[in-house]
């Protein structure tokens, strides 16, 4: 789902990219030391699970995350999603230098609506199908809404792309599923052999 450099307006480009810096720098304030190993592991988990992707016009999808790195870290996900996508567009050409502020936005922000949408109901004391599917409807609507805001980028970039961003949102349909399956069954693991993970981020 990375966008490549000389793609998006210099008007859309400007929006994100400022966007962007406001919420790394609201992650950085925000996070607590106590993070520092759980924003590794999930910008980790992330820079590999986007490894593996399939181009589809000036895009790509692929395995995300980022619903999950919501959940856990809440606003300390831009800087975590900002590094992997720095190093991804660094090492392996994924995206692109000048376009890393709108990936950024394009991941993390709904990252961060996750958060504020699903954490506080698996805080409490759930079964584990309730929490398997909240994390479910997590995992799955931050890549939907990923795939929306990539879509909105590409169209109010230039309308010639609008047929490509149709297609971008119905290729992320399996993705959405494969999304929550994986975050449902991470976040049900994780609360039994280490709920503290969903309960250090500050709000």
């Amino acid at each position: 789902m990375h966008i490549a450099d000389g793609i998006v307006s210099l008007p859309v480009l400007v929006a994100s990219t400022t966007i962007a810096a406001g919420g790394v720098g609201i992650g950085l304030k925000k996070m607590d030391y106590r993070q520092i190993p759980q924003v590794a592991v999930l910008t980790a988990g992330f820079f590999i699970a986007s490894l593996i992707h399939l181009p589809v016009g000036p895009g790509q999808v692929h395995l995300l995350m980022n619903g999950l790195t919501g959940i856990i870290l809440g606003w300390a996900a831009f800087p975590a999603l900002l590094v992997a996508l720095f190093l991804q567009a660094l090492l392996f050409g994924y995206g692109g230098i000048t376009v890393l502020g709108v990936n950024t936005v394009n991941m993390a922000l709904p990252a961060i609506c996750c958060h504020y949408l699903f954490t506080p109901f698996l805080r409490k004391e759930l079964s584990r199908r309730a929490t398997f599917l909240i994390a479910f409807g997590a995992g799955a609507s931050a890549v939907a809404a990923s795939g929306v805001l990539l879509a909105a980028t590409l169209f109010f970039s230039s309308r010639e792309f609008t047929g490509v961003a149709t297609a971008i949102l119905f290729a992320h349909l399996p993705v959405i599923a494969v999304e929550g399956i994986l975050t449902g069954s991470a976040v049900v693991f994780l609360k039994r052999v280490h709920p503290v993970f969903l309960l250090t981020t500050k709000e």
